[in-house]
């Protein structure tokens, strides 16, 4: 199969209304069939909403928190994957059968099959649990399917090790742009009054969310994940107020030389549909470099620096461990 039909979708959720966030990706899905496509991708926790959850006592977080895949949410991810024979990943909270909490991503396919990546680097509340795997898997098509997290993609090496694992398509979740980042010149926090303007001067929220709060900012480091591992990538974001912050959206397919195939600029809900060309694969450039690797030569990448801190505090400290 030389091409693959996908998108990949931004919306607004409601924070922690399921039934309302379930209902938008079953619409967005059947928007989906209508133009044939075969692959989707939703935001990071869009299911549970996000940003909300850092303020909820772990009681608070259960309470959302489900079953994968036996879970409401997930049975009804798997229902519309076998009814309009599509594959489609969204994200939520999971309780796991020992009681631990995860941001998970699940991806329901049309066989009736699920697979779940559980983040690998999550800070949103100190009763959630990080990951301790990879997720690459198999697909009808022959194409193996990776995934990563909003922060997770942010690290090379687990860039590196999926595609290392056979991920040919990446699927990219996140909740991110318009963030408080402790990095002086990373994105930044936009002002939630200009979401609230948004119909009388959609200009000037848009310049915020295609500017270094937002696009500038993803374009810094996410084509070189698709360029550098020889991976398309589906990005696929929340956009709007999600509590105090301003999500930018940015939805994007990028193919595997790092190049943006669709894109949508347009902060508000919206889906980007794209055919991915299989062809480009085999002698793009981040294969050939990865077939050109020297792995006996890359020891210190396992090594402890001493400056690695939990995933928390290495997203919220404002200090460095250097002395």
């Amino acid at each position: 199969m030389a091409m693959i039909r996908a998108a990949t979708v931004q919306f607004q959720h409601l924070p922690g209304d399921k039934r309302a966030n379930l209902a938008k990706v079953e619409s967005w899905c059947a928007c989906a069939a209508e133009s044939g496509v075969e692959l989707i991708a939703f935001p990071e926790m869009c299911v549970t909403g996000y940003w909300h959850v850092r303020n909820l006592d772990r009681d608070g977080v259960a309470a959302l928190a489900e079953a994968v895949p036996a879970g409401s949410s997930t049975q009804k991810l798997l229902e519309l994957a076998s009814r309009l024979q599509m594959i489609i990943g969204a994200g939520l909270i999971e309780q796991a059968d020992d009681g631990r909490l995860f941001n998970t991503y699940v991806v329901a396919l049309p066989d009736g099959t699920v697979q779940r990546h559980r983040k690998l680097h999550c800070f949103i509340s100190p009763y959630m649990s990080s990951g301790d795997q990879y997720t690459t898997f198999d697909t009808r098509w022959g194409v193996k399917l990776g995934v990563l997290i909003c922060w997770d993609n942010n690290l090379v090496e687990n860039a590196r090790i999926t595609a290392l694992q056979g991920a040919e398509i990446l699927l990219a979740p996140h909740q991110t742009g318009g963030t408080a980042s402790r990095s002086p010149h990373a994105m930044g926090r936009i002002d939630p009054q200009l979401w609230h303007d948004r119909c009388q001067n959609p200009a000037a929220l848009a310049a915020e969310t295609n500017g270094d709060k937002g696009r500038g900012w993803l374009l810094r480091w996410l084509p070189a994940r698709a360029h550098d591992n020889g991976m398309f990538i589906l990005f696929s974001n929340g956009v709007g107020l999600d509590d105090d912050e301003v999500r930018t959206g940015n939805a994007m397919i990028l193919d595997c030389y790092g190049r943006i195939v669709a894109e949508q600029l347009e902060p508000e809900d919206a889906m980007v549909v794209a055919d991915i060309d299989l062809e480009l694969l085999e002698n793009c450039t981040g294969r050939r470099w990865i077939r050109g690797r020297r792995p006996e030569l890359y020891g210190p990448l396992t090594a402890k620096s001493g400056e690695e801190l939990d995933p928390r505090e290495a997203r919220f400290s404002t200090k460095s461990t250097r002395s």
